[in-house]
């Protein structure tokens, strides 16, 4: 398990995120000069060089996030002008897109962005502009919430390109992008002219996410340990009867594909600082859910999944925060004592994937804050801790790529290792040494969240000009 370092502060990471930064510079002014977009959006590294692999365009939002982000930490024009020009050139058919439910990663990452800068006066303001990415928002949050599998109950989710009978743990981050538009004020209209509540579908996703993707250790099945998460879940769209657990990137519907937790443990963690800072009980109640009649119903229990998907990964984790890419993966046993060591991404058995644990320190230190913030000191601390000791790792070698001919950023991820698409070097008899755009993407976005820390400048959170007020005050 995690071995914490509780005399850290975000301080000390100062070297490590300024390392972070001085190293992403010239890698993105690689990938920009030399991608061609007539191949689509660059996915992970063969070799030390981006390449595309098709299934869907799910990462062009990190390539124009990724210089936002730069420019957001440095200042430095030429990246606010990547990012923003690819942002208009590019991004557009993600805004509109009906076949996917990525629009949380394309367009908070581009559009979403943009206008949180916009809003801290770090960009000029500009009446036209910021309408621009205020409609996109508004758009790409009701496209993806007409993306929709009805159950029983009052319950439904947002479903995957695999079809209407798949629910993705992944899934629960891309409800930012239905809790923005329904901050600037924006509805999903439907059939006879139905207003579908964005904030309404937000919480059925959510809801059926936490109970059918995520475990709680009450003997659901035979593998139920409190924390677990399943990649998929599987329903009967005839009648909206669960079916059963899946799994399209982990080992097994039994095992914990770690990049699927990582993204329920941010995704809650985010949800959680959003309700906390944004919503008001009569917000819930309106919605009329019989599963969360007020907002402390539905808080208490996105605490609850948040708390054990951390907990979780605190306990099945390596002692310096980088997980393997599945912890029931069938190679781990020949480890050894794994789980009290640090991860080995050299190893001869199974692959780490540090871009799950850059995803799971960022939910660690927004989860942390949340309940320090609501009283609960002791447990707050602890995943703050734990966050932070995870990022240390990230932001030095072997993790943080100092290779000047590698385009990417952080090393030693993992994308479909089923399928083996992933590279394995000469010499080697697992994947490492390769990136990917959502690790390089979540390693920058948790530096500058870890900046903005240390230098006592704007908390950053996805909603930031977001409230309807933020420009003509016009919903």
């Amino acid at each position: 398990m995690i071995q914490i370092d509780h005399s850290l502060e975000p301080e000390a990471l100062r070297d490590g995120v300024e390392a972070v930064f001085t190293q992403a510079a010239p890698k993105l002014r690689s990938l920009h000069s030399t991608w061609d977009l007539q191949k689509g959006a660059p996915v992970y590294t063969l070799a030390g060089g981006y390449a595309t692999r098709g299934w869907t365009e799910w990462t062009q939002g990190f390539m124009y996030g990724m210089p936002l982000y730069l420019f957001d930490a440095t200042g430095e024009q030429e990246f606010l002008d990547l990012g923003r020009e690819g942002t208009r050139t590019v991004m557009a058919s993600h805004v509109s897109h009906i076949g996917v439910h990525d629009h949380g990663f394309n367009n908070i990452s581009t559009y979403g962005n943009l206008l949180r800068l916009m809003s801290e006066g770090r960009i000029r303001e500009n009446f036209w502009e910021r309408e621009f990415y205020r409609l996109a928002l508004k758009v790409s949050g009701a496209v993806q919430a007409a993306r929709w599998t009805p159950l029983p109950d009052e319950l439904g989710f947002i479903h995957t390109f695999n079809g209407p009978h798949s629910l993705f743990a992944d899934t629960i981050r891309t409800l930012r992008v239905l809790a923005a538009a329904h901050e600037l004020g924006h509805v999903l209209m439907g059939e006879s002219d139905e207003r579908i509540s964005l904030l309404r579908r937000l919480l059925q996703h959510a809801e059926s996410t936490a109970r059918w993707n995520v475990y709680y250790g009450n003997g659901r099945d035979g593998w139920d340990l409190r924390g677990r998460v399943v990649h998929e879940s599987i329903f009967n769209v005839r009648n909206g009867a669960y079916r059963c657990p899946s799994s399209q990137q982990g080992y097994s519907p039994f095992t914990t594909w770690t990049r699927g937790h990582s993204w329920v443990l941010l995704g809650f963690a985010e949800q959680l600082e959003y309700f906390y800072e944004r919503l008001e009980n009569e917000d819930v109640a309106a919605q009329h859910l019989p599963f969360y009649p007020d907002l402390a119903t539905a808080e208490e229990r996105f605490r609850e999944t948040a708390c054990a998907a951390a907990d979780f990964y605190l306990e099945h984790t390596p002692a310096d925060g980088i997980t393997y890419w599945d912890t029931g993966a069938p190679n781990l046993h020949r480890l050894g004592d794994y789980l009290n060591r640090p991860a080995d991404p050299f190893n001869e058995w199974e692959p780490v994937d540090s871009s799950a644990a850059a995803i799971s320190a960022q939910g660690l230190l927004r989860l942390g804050r949340y309940l320090q913030q609501r009283g609960d000191t002791e447990r707050g601390r602890r995943y703050e801790k734990a966050g932070l000791t995870t990022a240390r790792s990230l932001m030095a070698q072997p993790y943080l790529s100092f290779d000047p001919e590698h385009q990417g950023l952080l090393l030693h991820t993992i994308y479909h290792y089923p399928n083996r698409w992933d590279r394995v070097q000469p010499g080697q008899r697992v994947p490492n040494g390769e990136s990917c755009m959502w690790g390089d993407y979540h390693l920058l976005e948790l530096a500058v969240y870890l900046q903005r820390l240390m230098d006592g400048r704007p908390y950053l959170a996805f909603y930031r000009g977001t409230k309807r007020e933020d420009g003509d005050g016009n919903g």
